[in-house]
């Protein structure tokens, strides 16, 4: 419990005072807009400074790893709490603006887990933002205590390294794109319900790092040079589409005749763009998402499904996702998501699915 309050009091103080680009969130339905002050990458090594003296001062341990399913145990805890009290507090909200009206089905159990605000605040801090950003930072923290007990009892091996290395850039580079996050699927569309909140907390730093924390640590894995080069291209094959399938978007978005690979870009409608990435498929960064995950997993190698749960899960999720944004995609542009479908005809993964 102390753990988890100093962590999200320093991420909330560090969040306020240090510097960052305001970035301005969509246009609401309502006109209005949030902006997002994007210091994460600051807030993140801050952090990591702070515990890097801490440890080598002897204040504080490393080692989260040994108490990880105590912390897992508290998180879940408050993610349910926390959820319980934002349903609450909805429910009593007489705010008819975009961000905070309620939207209530009738069904508890439905509004409880999908929410019923877009964009609930605690104290001027918008909690969707605040939770996917601790989670994404509890990851990385939770990465570095198992490299810190692996290098301690002298079990370091290639294969640690490999996953550590390729997880460390994917987070550090999620914060220093961080402004991207604000046009994502997530933060425009998702209520702040528990689907989001445990997804945040719980499910991002305590599964994504099974690999390490479930098989690398008490399993010796000796990859060969082939393996080792096929699962880097694995990784940077995926970064490359998943993070030039983002930026494309978020480009778009801000400047519809920005050009794309050179071109200027084709637009469906004058709404939907249909040139790089998003030519190719209609959610080509999934894709670029799943290969990241598969390159997270690779580096235990084959004689164990557990590695492999992560990736496994993010198949089934973006699948359900994407049909979900279809469903709303095709209900919001209507003939234009249609013609827009015509044009690219694949989902995900080319001349597969």
């Amino acid at each position: 419990v102390a753990i988890l309050v100093i962590y999200f009091t320093y991420l909330a103080i560090a969040g306020s005072l240090l510097p960052g680009k305001v970035v301005p969130g969509i246009i609401l339905p309502d006109g209005t807009r949030l902006h997002y002050r994007c210091n994460g990458l600051a807030s993140l090594l801050s952090l990591i400074m702070l515990l890097g003296v801490g440890a080598r001062l002897n204040f504080i341990s490393l080692e989260i790893s040994d108490r990880g399913l105590e912390l897992l145990s508290v998180t879940f805890i408050f993610s349910f709490l926390v959820t319980l009290v934002l349903y609450a507090a909805a429910c009593n909200s007489r705010n008819i603006g975009s961000s905070l009206k309620p939207h209530v089905t009738g069904s508890l159990l439905h509004d409880w887990w999908f929410g019923i605000q877009l964009n609930p605040q605690f104290m001027a801090i918008d909690l969707k933002f605040f939770f996917v950003r601790a989670g994404m930072m509890g990851w990385l923290l939770i990465n570095l205590s198992i490299l810190a007990k692996s290098v301690q009892g002298s079990t370091l091996s290639g294969s640690m390294i490999l996953y550590q290395l390729f997880c460390a850039l994917y987070i550090l580079d999620y914060f220093v794109y961080e402004e991207y996050m604000t046009s994502t699927w997530d933060i425009i569309a998702e209520r702040l319900g528990f689907m989001l909140v445990f997804g945040d907390l719980v499910w991002i730093p305590f599964t994504f790092s099974i690999q390490a924390w479930w098989w690398l640590l008490s399993n010796k894995v000796k990859l060969t040079t082939a393996a080792a080069i096929a699962n880097c291209f694995v990784f940077l094959i995926g970064y490359l589409v998943f993070r030039g399938a983002n930026k494309q978007k978020h480009v778009f978005k801000k400047n519809p005749k920005e050009l794309i690979w050179g071109r200027s870009p084709k637009v469906v409608g004058g709404k939907l763009l249909a040139s790089g990435y998003w030519g190719i498929a209609r959610h080509c960064n999934y894709l670029g998402d799943l290969l990241l995950a598969l390159s997270f997993s690779l580096p235990c190698g084959t004689s164990s499904l557990v590695p492999y749960f992560y990736p496994s899960y993010l198949l089934i999720l973006l699948i359900w996702r994407e049909k979900r944004d279809e469903a709303r995609c095709a209900e919001k542009y209507k003939e234009v998501w249609a013609e827009y479908c015509r044009l690219v005809p694949w989902r995900i993964l080319p001349y597969v699915y």
